[in-house]
């Protein structure tokens, strides 16, 4: 930055707690105290002795003037501002006058990274994940899955970049237990790192269908052993006549012929009869 007499740039700091950032690029970060310095180019030492007024224009409707080369300030808000600088050298004949102005990007700073949605989640099922960056895009996110927590000793993760505030990525986990995610979120003006815990369990579909399978056979084995024991028995003859309530009357004749007659017992009245009675002439050796 230039001007016919006075020649000069603008050098931009920000303090976050015991460190001072330079700011070369023009991006600062928002609500961060900041230092704006005039740097004078004087090699011919012209100046040495002058008196110089500054006056700031910070492109958000503030306006602060002064006699030192130093502006201190801060943006509240992001966005895109132009600051412009006016240096009159006081008393001076003819008046010497530089204009300098240059655009300013304000970000906000990468302060959280939240996990929406739930910390459990299933074997074999593809998996989306949504993360909420409170910070400016762009952003740019490097990322990667350690199944049960198993640090990765190459280091190598998987890069993103992210052009708005919410990130989301798919996996499939092919193992039970806690695994880890590592996530690297960083703009021009601030970086966070991160790690979240996730808890992987089995697929219910798979315990239900083992479930289903067992009690599919256990029916079918209770069916076969029911059927067994409720099927009609063959008797013998020997049996039906034991079992029955006729009586059995056999008549010996002299032809060799047999009768049998057929007569039932009262049991409603409690009578009994003899189970064989047998009639016919005796014979006598």
């Amino acid at each position: 930055m230039s001007s016919k007499n006075i020649a000069g740039k603008l050098v931009f700091y920000q303090m976050e707690g015991n460190a001072t950032y330079v700011r070369d690029t023009g991006e600062l970060a928002s609500d961060v105290p900041t230092e704006t310095m005039f740097e004078l180019f004087n090699p011919q030492r012209n100046f040495s002795t002058a008196k110089f007024t500054y006056t700031w224009d910070l492109g958000n409707g503030e306006v602060i003037q002064g006699t030192e080369p130093v502006v201190r300030y801060h943006y509240s808000e992001s966005g895109n501002y132009t600051l412009q600088l006016k240096v009159n050298v006081a008393k001076s004949a003819p008046p010497i006058t530089g204009v300098y102005s240059t655009d300013v990007q304000v970000l906000d700073a990468i302060t959280n990274i939240e996990l929406k949605g739930p910390a459990s989640y299933e074997v074999s099922q593809n998996t989306s994940l949504a993360f909420h960056v409170d910070g400016s895009p762009p952003m740019w996110v490097c990322w990667r899955f350690l199944p049960h927590c198993v640090p990765d000793m190459t280091g190598g993760c998987t890069l993103t970049m992210l052009y708005e505030n919410t990130l989301r990525l798919n996996h499939t986990f092919t193992s039970a237990g806690v695994h880890c995610l590592d996530i690297s979120v960083r703009n021009d003006i601030s970086k966070l790192q991160t790690s979240f815990s996730l808890y992987v369990r089995r697929s219910y579909n798979t315990h239900l269908f083992f479930i289903l399978s067992c009690a599919a056979v256990l029916v079918a084995t209770f069916s076969f052993i029911i059927a067994i024991a409720c099927r009609p028995r063959h008797h013998s003859r020997s049996q039906i006549a034991t079992s029955s309530n006729a009586i059995f009357l056999k008549d010996q004749e002299a032809e060799g012929q047999s009768q049998i007659f057929f007569k039932l017992s009262n049991v409603e009245r409690g009578e009994r009869e003899p189970l064989i009675m047998q009639q016919g002439t005796q014979y006598s050796s």
